[in-house]
């Protein structure tokens, strides 16, 4: 569904309601929290949300992502233990930079698991797999950033931050990926108004970076142990730490202190997936020195999530929790990448999965194209045919070339005598006669092998 309704459970309450009068107090209960969830936990990022009104005035929203919709799906339906990935398009009103990969319009790829389960196992595979993904695509060197909420949020406490700065304060820690460290803490200090003293502290902390050593050197500092939040946060570290290690994937993860991810409804562990390679991640650069990285393929991170204990809680009337970990991998980033490296390389992009063309070298040999077809088709070979009764040869190849088809099956009159199909690599040219029979078997082979 493309529209997240904000209120449209609570149309079928006020139906019911009408239906036996009163005033109910859950379904009131239902309508404040689910506006609140929606506009409220993605901290100075609800500006983004599209805010919409039908022909009756009914307040409706673009899904802003798929974190939400989700955890609504399980407070409505009960669902108190799942495991599941989700694609789906999301909105957000923000500022299009087409070769950042960032869109309004866009698609998401989320994975998520519900329940109440053992600390950080959960976690330690949401993880495993942004770290396979990031392999597969072959993508380029990649980083996967590691902090926990109850660590900043421990940190902002010993660093004299006020309580109801928490949150504004996170959200500006969250922009070190994108500004250098003077201009945050102007930020932080101008127009925040925290004390130079408390931004000077959590610059100290802030530009740590390491792995389970860093955690346990946090947790004998004489400052964080004055917060029972950040050693909870710092312990759960230490175990995640330990299951990547089974998992061998700790050398791509790194606990990094700046890492803030601004959406409110994040309680524990957080995590971001991004390119390390000279131009690609800006954090790795602007960050340290204040320069942007290229633009021409500067896309930011590439995957993020975290830990959402308390959001199911939030659209169920009894408040009742589902403890939930999750990750999203931006697909339009990803894409926006692997164009790039494309374009660079002058790599042809393919864009069917077609694997052969049944093409003529005669003219009148359609039914004998539409014949070949069908025993292809049969066979489940992925194969095509021009729609014309009499294309030229050349045109077809052409085609081939154009839409990335591997190989043609031309048809002649010489070819029909002899019981043959000509095969021809379009990407080395070279042509083979191939008896009818052991066409198919020979297209799986070189198909299999490109």
């Amino acid at each position: 569904m493309c529209v997240l309704q904000i209120d449209e459970e609570v149309a079928k309450l006020l139906a019911l309601k009408a239906q036996i009068g009163g005033d109910n107090v859950k379904h009131q209960f239902v309508l404040k929290t689910a506006k609140e969830t929606l506009t409220g936990k993605y901290g100075e990022d609800s500006k983004l949300i599209y805010d919409l009104k039908d022909q009756g005035g009914e307040l409706l929203s673009l899904r802003y992502d798929l974190t939400v919709p989700f955890a609504r799906y399980l407070a409505m339906n009960k669902i108190t233990n799942i495991k599941r990935y989700h694609i789906a398009k999301v909105y957000r009103r923000d500022n299009p930079a087409m070769t950042r990969g960032r869109y309004r319009e866009f698609y998401q790829c989320d994975f998520d698991i519900a329940g109440q389960y053992d600390a950080m196992i959960p976690d330690a595979e949401c993880l495993k797999i942004v770290h396979d993904i990031l392999s597969e695509l072959d993508l380029g060197d990649f980083r996967i950033k590691v902090n926990d909420r109850r660590i900043l949020d421990g940190m902002f406490a010993v660093c004299g931050v006020p309580d109801d700065k928490f949150r504004t304060i996170c959200s500006t820690v969250d922009k070190l990926d994108k500004m250098p460290w003077e201009d945050v803490r102007k930020e932080m200090v101008t127009e925040k108004g925290l004390s130079e003293e408390a931004a000077d502290q959590i610059g100290e902390y802030v530009s740590l970076q390491g792995g389970m050593e860093l955690a346990e050197r946090l947790l004998q500092d004489q400052k964080m142990c004055r917060s029972k939040q950040a050693c909870a946060g710092l312990s759960d570290i230490k175990l995640l730490f330990s299951y990547l290690q089974l998992f061998q994937v700790t050398d791509k993860v790194v606990f990094d202190l700046s890492l803030a991810r601004g959406l409110d409804y994040y309680t524990g562990i957080i995590y971001e997936g991004v390119l390390t390679q000279a131009g690609v991640a800006p954090g790795s650069t602007e960050a340290q020195n204040g320069t942007p990285a290229e633009e021409s393929v500067s896309v930011g991170s590439v995957a993020g999530g975290g830990r959402y204990d308390g959001l199911v809680g939030m659209f169920d009337p009894k408040g009742r929790k589902v403890p939930c970990v999750g990750v999203s991998i931006g697909i339009e980033r990803i894409f926006s990448i692997l164009e790039q490296k494309a374009e660079a390389s002058a790599e042809k992009v393919r864009t069917t999965e077609v694997q052969v063309m049944v093409a003529s070298a005669q003219k009148n040999l359609l039914e004998e194209r539409l014949r070949l077809l069908t025993e292809l088709w049969n066979a489940g070979i992925k194969a095509e045919v021009m729609y014309k009764k009499n294309p030229k040869l050349l045109s077809q190849l052409q085609h081939c070339e154009e839409s990335g088809i591997p190989l043609v099956a031309i048809l002649g009159e010489q070819e029909l005598k002899d019981g043959v199909v000509k095969l021809r690599v379009v990407a080395s040219r070279e042509e083979v006669d191939v008896s009818r029979a052991a066409l198919v078997d020979e297209i799986r082979r070189r198909t299999s092998q490109a």
